[in-house]
C-alpha cells in the first residue's frame, strides 16, 4: 500500500499526536481520562476555530497575521455592547461577527484587487484591529448577562457548547475545503495562480473569500473566548496568530500553498494542547517549554515539507 506524498505530512501529524497522547497517558496518572480530553478540546476551541480559517488562507498561498487581534476585538466589542449598552448578547454577537468578517473582507480586497502583499496588509490589520479594541476599552469588561450563563451551562450530552461549536466548525471547514467549488479554487490558487487563471478560476474572488472566511472564523473564536472567560479583553489572542500558523503547518499544510488538510490542522491544534497539558501535569517545567517544543516540532515539519517538495520536483 503506497501513500501519496501529499498525505505524508498529515500521516506524520497523526503519528505525532498518537505518540504524544500514548506516552503522556502512560507516564502521567490520570492523563488518559475523558475529562482531560474534554478539557483539551475546550481549552483549545478558540485556537481551533481561528486555525480553520487560517488553513484556507495558507492553502491559497497567503497569510493572516490579524486573527489574534480579531479575537481580542470581538470579545471586547461583545462585552462592551452587552454590558455598557444593554444590547442582548445575541445581537452583540451578530454585530461582532459581521464587523470581523467585514474587516477580513476589506483586507482581502486590498490583497486581491490592489495586489498588496498579504503579510503587510494583515500586519497593518493586526495593529488597526488591536488598536480599535483598546479604543473600545483598555480594561477587561466582565459579562454578567444571564443569557451567557444559560448558553455556557448548555451542553450536548457531556460536550459543552464551545466544543460543539468547534466540532461543527471542523465539519463545515472540511466540507468547504473538499466538496465545494470555493475549496477547490483555494487549492488551485495556492498551487499556481497563473494556472488557476487559465482554468477559469475566479482568483480575486477566491482570495477575498478566504480572508473574509478567516475574519469570520477568528470572530467566532473571539465569541468562544468570551464564553470561556465570561469577559472581553482587548489583550486576548495576543500572539495567537502564530499558534494558529504553527497548528496549520504541523497539520501538514504547505506554507507555499496548494497542499493541506483541515483535519490535519485540527490534529495540529490538539498537539499544541497536549504539549501544554503535559507541561501542566509535569508541574516542574516553565510554561516557556511549550514554545520550545512547538518550535522544535514546527522546524521538523517545515524540513519534512521541504524534503517532500524536493522529491516531488525530482519525480
Amino acid at each position: 500500500m503506497t501513500v501519496s506524498r501529499n498525505k505524508i505530512p498529515l500521516l506524520a501529524t497523526a503519528v505525532v499526536f498518537l505518540l504524544l497522547y500514548l506516552v503522556a497517558s502512560v507516564h502521567y496518572r490520570g492523563f488518559f481520562t475523558w475529562q482531560v480530553f474534554i478539557n483539551l478540546l475546550r481549552d483549545n476551541s478558540f485556537l481551533g476555530m481561528a486555525a480553520f480559517g487560517m488553513t484556507f488562507v495558507i492553502l491559497s498561498g497567503g497569510i493572516d497575521l490579524s486573527v489574534g487581534a480579531r479575537i481580542g476585538f470581538t470579545g471586547i466589542l461583545i462585552a462592551w455592547l452587552t454590558q455598557e449598552h444593554q444590547i442582548h448578547p445575541v445581537f452583540s454577537i451578530l454585530i461582532a461577527l459581521m464587523v470581523g468578517t467585514l474587516l477580513g473582507y476589506c483586507m482581502g480586497v486590498l490583497i486581491a484587487v490592489f495586489e498588496r502583499p498579504a503579510f503587510l496588509v494583515t500586519l497593518a490589520g493586526m495593529f488597526l484591529i488591536r488598536g480599535l479594541a483598546f479604543v473600545i476599552s483598555p480594561q477587561t469588561i466582565g459579562i454578567t448577562h444571564p443569557a451567557f450563563n444559560a448558553v455556557e451551562q448548555w451542553s450536548y450530552g457531556i460536550f459543552p457548547v464551545t466544543i460543539v461549536v468547534l466540532m461543527a466548525g471542523l465539519c463545515i471547514a472540511v466540507y468547504l475545503a473538499h466538496y465545494t467549488r470555493f475549496g477547490r479554487a483555494a487549492y488551485a490558487v495556492g498551487g499556481s495562480e497563473s494556472s488557476a487563471l487559465l482554468m477559469g478560476v475566479a482568483v480575486r474572488r477566491t482570495k477575498i473569500g478566504v480572508y473574509a472566511l478567516s475574519g469570520f472564523t477568528a470572530s467566532v473564536a473571539g465569541v468562544l473566548y468570551t464564553f470561556y472567560t465570561f469577559s472581553g479583553n482587548a489583550n486576548a489572542g495576543t500572539m495567537l496568530e502564530l499558534d494558529a500558523i504553527a497548528a496549520v503547518v504541523i497539520g501538514g499544510t504547505l506554507l507555499s500553498g496548494g497542499v493541506g488538510n483541515v483535519f490535519g490542522t485540527f490534529l495540529g491544534v490538539l498537539i499544541l494542547g497536549i504539549i501544554q497539558t503535559i507541561i501542566t501535569f509535569q508541574g516542574t517545567l516553565s510554561s516557556w517549554w511549550t514554545k520550545i517544543v512547538i518550535g522544535g516540532l514546527l522546524l521538523v515539519f517545515i524540513l519534512l515539507q521541504r524534503f517532500i517538495q524536493i522529491r516531488v520536483g525530482k519525480s
